[in-house]
């Protein structure tokens, strides 16, 4: 039989964009978490709430006797303050593993041998957990803010709040992003994706531990910026437009949450490094 000569071809097939490496891994990982039955029954349950918030809506909207349902700016600042449980569990279930699985598996050189940047690994990472966190913060917040319009058949109170879109915007993306990048960051400094899950829940109860501990000795609220979620709650509040609900100034909750975010990218530019094997 005929032998064809092997030697060099040209290649054929389409070249990736530079740059778009990351899009890849969060496909993936999205995909793999759709795939899990338990995730999704997390993300239906995450959802009762807005189902529970639209039906108030409905009855506020129709019937007389439930008008003191009816919603205001703060409604919407308690629906995501509910949503804070839902986000806690999908941070743990979605972002212990994203970068500890691959350290347990010795991946990360296979990711870091091919064209693909430290950055586009993380950044690919990053967007696996802050698009199931959006799906549980923002998006329910904005179909209930759309609900409220088609269930009034007006637009009297949207123009009556119209930072409502761009207040739930700007705080679900400081929620999220600093929830992310922090358990990423955690994520990477161990191969047990368990004990990442661990650690995210010791440091977020411990914090908050912390601060109350110190509230009963000193009988004051000046030290909340020590608390994760109190940080997060008073800047929320001042991006709402609602009273502040701690004594700590807004500005430094708020230089507490870019501290949170900035370590953690410093610990993940430390800690995401392809190894060297000598021979």
């Amino acid at each position: 039989m005929p032998i064809h000569d092997q030697g060099y071809r040209r290649y054929g097939g389409l070249k990736a964009a530079v740059g778009q490496g990351w899009m890849v891994i969060a496909r993936a990982g999205i995909r793999t978490m759709f795939a899990k039955r338990a995730f999704l029954g997390l993300l239906l349950v995450a959802w009762v709430p807005f189902l529970i918030r639209a039906v108030q809506f409905y009855a506020a909207a129709n019937l007389p006797q439930a008008q003191m349902l009816a919603p205001t700016a703060e409604t919407f600042r308690q629906f995501l303050e509910q949503q804070e449980t839902f986000v806690f569990f999908v941070t743990v279930y979605v972002g212990a593993g994203l970068i500890a699985n691959d350290r347990r598996a010795n991946a990360l050189q296979i990711y870091l041998s091919k064209p693909l940047s430290r950055t586009e690994y993380v950044f690919g990472k990053l967007a696996i957990l802050v698009a199931f966190l959006l799906l549980v913060t923002w998006i329910p917040a904005i179909v209930l803010l759309l609900v409220q319009i088609a269930f009034a058949g007006n637009f009297t109170f949207f123009r009556n709040n119209l930072f409502l879109f761009p207040a739930i915007t700007v705080f679900s993306f400081v929620e999220v992003i600093m929830v992310a990048t922090a358990m990423l960051a955690l994520s990477s400094l161990s191969n047990s994706s368990r004990y990442v899950g661990i650690m995210y829940a010791a440091v977020t109860f411990f914090s908050s531990a912390v601060y109350g501990v110190l509230y009963l000795v000193t009988r004051s609220t000046s030290l909340s910026w020590i608390s994760f979620t109190a940080n997060l709650s008073q800047v929320g509040n001042v991006i709402f437009r609602l009273p502040l609900k701690y004594d700590t100034p807004w500005p430094v909750s708020l230089f507490m949450i870019v501290v949170i975010v900035v370590s953690s990218g410093f610990i993940l530019e430390r800690r995401v490094r392809g190894v060297e094997v000598v021979a």
